[in-house]
């Protein structure tokens, strides 16, 4: 029989990507996003290049009726998941926080933490059920350290460094494996999301480095749940050779 692993925020970036690596390796897959139509195309490319079964499930985190009634409505043979990667995440604006965006923050604090509770909330009984299980919160070097006008999205990969180490230790008795995964730079939509949709502002996060990609991560992570069971690898941080910590980097001269 074959694993499934459920990845959330799988239309794009490191969520398309790591369903991709999954299914390389013949896991079946559950996919989740908001955007159908993305969801849809996700869901045939892995069906017609991996052949493997693909169950799509469009909703938002962000709603915990919708995350509750989506995951609990699955067919059974669906809800015998190996591996959940929290991996719906964003940043939105980049302020100071006397001139934040409420609006912004609101959108982090749900996606971010809300949306990983939620999610963890609802498949983690089905792995203790199952008696097994590997749960992956990705989160960012800015869970690690913070920078200016990083405020409120530092605080909510700080968050979920957190609820990463205090889900570690509630697994620990049911033999669940739990690593937090914390990428440095790494050129996907995440800029163009923060800036709001300004690719120029976006390219220019990356200008000079060669930054991380969305398979990068996707490998680390099959590396990491394909060890043997009794080794659990907890905490990754990922950055691009040319990055030291959130700040200091040294990008080639144009």
């Amino acid at each position: 029989m074959k694993k499934i692993i459920l990845v959330t925020g799988a239309t794009a970036g490191f969520g398309e990507a790591i369903a991709h690596e999954f299914a390389a390796h013949q896991y079946n897959i559950i996919i989740t996003g908001r955007r159908k139509e993305r969801l849809d195309k996700v869901k045939a490319e892995l069906e017609k290049q991996h052949r493997v079964e693909v169950l799509a499930l469009n909703f938002d985190v962000r709603n915990l009726e919708e995350t509750r009634k989506a995951l609990t409505t699955m067919p059974e043979k669906w809800q015998n998941i190996d591996v959940l990667v929290n991996n719906a995440g964003l940043a939105s604006g980049l302020s100071s926080i006397q001139e934040g965006d409420i609006n912004d923050w609101e959108k982090m604090i749900d996606t971010n933490i809300k949306g990983l509770l939620y999610v963890t909330r609802t498949v983690a009984p089905m792995m203790i059920k199952n008696k097994k299980g590997h749960i992956f919160n990705i989160g960012s070097v800015a869970g690690k350290e913070v920078y200016a006008n990083g405020n409120v999205y530092c605080a909510t990969k700080h968050a979920v460094d957190a609820l990463t180490k205090a889900t570690r230790i509630d697994m620990l008795q049911h033999g669940i494996r739990v690593t937090g995964i914390c990428p440095g730079m790494a050129e996907t939509e995440f800029s163009i999301v923060r800036y709001h949709g300004d690719e120029n502002k976006a390219k220019n996060v990356y200008k000079g480095v060669d930054a991380l990609t969305a398979k990068d991560i996707a490998e680390v992570i099959y590396f990491a749940a394909s060890r043997p069971a009794h080794v659990n690898i907890s905490d990754v941080v990922i950055t691009p050779t040319q990055q030291a910590t959130a700040t200091y980097v040294v990008r080639r001269p144009d």
